[in-house]
C-alpha cells in the first residue's frame, strides 16, 4: 500500500474493512470447496471457518453459487495481475515463470479453483473465466515463445496450458520442501517444460484396453462412471445409473451398498489397470529412469481409455469419511509414493524434491483431462506422455532454451 502504518486515517480503516473482510471469506471459502468439494460445502461451514455469523456471509454474497464465483474470479484477477507485473518489465523466461509460480503458490486454493468447479458456475461465469484466462494464456504464450517461429499456435497453446498446472500443482499435494524450495523445484521443472516441442512426441504402441463389461455390476460402474464424468458425483442419482443399464434405481443397491460404494468400485478398477502397468514396467527393465517412462506411458493409457481414473482422482474429497475407501486411497497414495522413489533415485532428489517433480507431471495429463482439453485427438495420448516426461527428465529430448 502506498501509506505508512502511522498515517493511515481511522476513516480510510474503516473504507478498507469490507473489501478486506470480503477477500477473507473468498479465501476461506476457496480452501473449504478445495479441501472437501463444492458440494460437500454449506455456507454454515464458510461462515464457521471465517469466524462470522451465516447473516454476515449472506450481506457480501447472495448464496453458495455467488461465493463461488467471487472465489474462482478472484483466482482469475489474481493471474491477470501477475501477468501484469511479470510481463510489464523486461526480464528472462526464468524471472517470469518464477514469477508465475510464486504467485499461484502463495494462493493455491484461489488459483485452482476454477478447475475443479466450472460444472457450478452459470454459464455466463464460465464463458468470462474462459475468456480471461485465454486472453491471459495468449499474453503468456507471445512473452515467452516470441522467439520460437518453427512452434505451431496448437503448441503454444498447449505448453501454457501445461505450465499453468505445473505451477498449480502445488495445490494437489503437501509438500515438505520450504516455499522457496518448492518454487525453486516447479520453477526448474517449468522451464523444462517450456524446452519441449510438442510436434516431436514419438508415437506411443497402443495400449491395453480396457476389460470387456460382462457382468451387471460392470454395467453399472461403467454407466456411473460416464455420467461422472460427464456431469458430477454429487448430480447423479442411484436412481439415473440404474436407468442407464436398464434397471430400477433400487436394483442398483443389490450390487453395491451405496452411490460411494459406486466410487470406491470405479476407483478399485482403476488402480488394478494401474497396477498391471506397474508390473509391466518393473518387468521390463531396473533402470529406474526407464521404468518411470514406462509408468507415465501406463498412467497416460489408463486416464484417456476409460472415464475411471479421472473420475476417482476428481472425486476423491467424497469419499473422505467412507471408511471402505480407506484401502482405495492408500493404494493411490502407494502408487505415487512408486514414481516419486523411482524419481528421486534416479535423479539423485530428495523424495520432498522428487515429490513435487511428480506431482507436477501428473497434474499435466489430471487437468487436461478434466477439462477436456484436445482429450479427443488421437495424438493427445502421445503428446501428453511427452511433456510429462519431460517435466521428470525422463528418457525425454528438449531443445536448447
Amino acid at each position: 500500500m502506498g501509506y505508512g502504518l502511522f498515517t493511515m486515517t481511522v476513516q480510510s480503516a474503516r473504507a478498507s474493512r469490507p473489501a478486506d473482510r470480503r477477500r477473507q471469506l473468498i479465501e476461506r471459502a476457496a480452501e473449504l470447496f478445495v479441501q472437501r468439494g463444492y458440494p460437500h460445502v454449506s455456507m454454515a461451514d464458510i461462515a464457521r471457518a471465517a469466524g462470522v455469523t451465516a447473516p454476515s456471509l449472506y450481506r457480501h454474497f447472495t448464496d453458495k453459487r455467488d461465493l463461488l464465483g467471487a472465489a474462482v474470479l478472484t483466482g482469475v484477477d489474481d493471474l491477470e495481475a501477475c501477468t501484469e507485473r511479470a510481463l510489464a518489465t523486461p526480464g528472462s523466461t526464468e524471472e517470469r515463470v518464477r514469477a508465475l509460480v510464486e504467485l499461484i503458490a502463495k494462493r493455491p486454493d484461489s488459483a485452482s479453483l476454477w478447475r475443479w468447479t466450472g460444472a457450478y458456475l452459470t454459464d455466463e461465469q464460465n464463458r468470462d473465466v474462459a475468456l480471461r484466462t485465454r486472453a491471459v494464456l495468449r499474453r503468456w504464450s507471445d512473452a515467452l515463445f516470441r522467439d520460437a517461429a518453427e512452434l505451431a499456435d496448437w503448441e503454444r497453446s498447449q505448453l501454457v496450458w501445461a505450465l499453468l498446472s505445473v505451477a498449480g500443482s502445488s495445490a494437489v499435494h503437501t509438500s515438505r520442501l520450504s516455499p522457496t524450495r518448492e518454487i525453486d523445484e516447479l520453477t526448474n521443472r517449468a522451464l523444462r517444460l517450456l524446452n519441449l516441442r510438442p510436434a516431436q512426441a514419438p508415437p506411443r504402441l497402443p495400449g491395453v484396453p480396457a476389460s470387456p463389461s460382462t457382468t451387471r455390476r460392470d454395467e453399472i460402474l461403467d454407466a456411473a462412471s460416464r455420467l461422472f464424468a460427464e456431469r458430477e458425483y454429487a448430480d447423479v442419482g442411484v436412481d439415473e445409473i440404474g436407468a442407464a443399464v436398464g434397471i430400477s434405481g433400487p436394483s442398483v443397491y443389490n450390487h453395491f451398498s451405496s452411490k460411494a460404494a459406486i466410487l470406491v468400485g470405479i476407483g478399485q478398477r482403476s488402480a488394478a489397470r494401474l497396477e498391471v502397468g506397474v508390473m509391466a514396467a518393473y518387468g521390463l527393465s531396473a533402470d529406474p529412469a526407464e521404468i518411470l517412462a514406462a509408468l507415465v506411458d501406463s498412467y497416460v493409457t489408463v486416464i484417456t481409455a476409460t472415464p475411471d481414473l479421472s473420475v476417482s482422482f476428481n472425486n476423491s474429497s467424497a469419499l473422505r469419511n467412507e471408511p471402505a475407501a480407506t484401502e482405495l486411497l492408500d493404494s493411490q497414495r502407494r502408487y505415487v509414493a512408486r514414481w516419486i522413489d523411482l524419481l528421486a533415485a534416479a535423479q539423485g532428489l530428495t523424495v520432498a524434491e522428487s515429490g513435487v517433480g511428480v506431482h507436477a507431471a501428473l497434474s499435466i495429463v489430471n487437468d487436461a483431462v478434466r477439462l477436456r482439453r484436445g482429450t479427443s485427438r488421437p495424438e493427445f495420448g502421445a503428446q501428453m506422455a511427452h511433456l510429462m516426461k519431460g517435466v521428470l527428465g525422463a528418457c525425454v529430448a528438449t531443445v536448447e532454451p
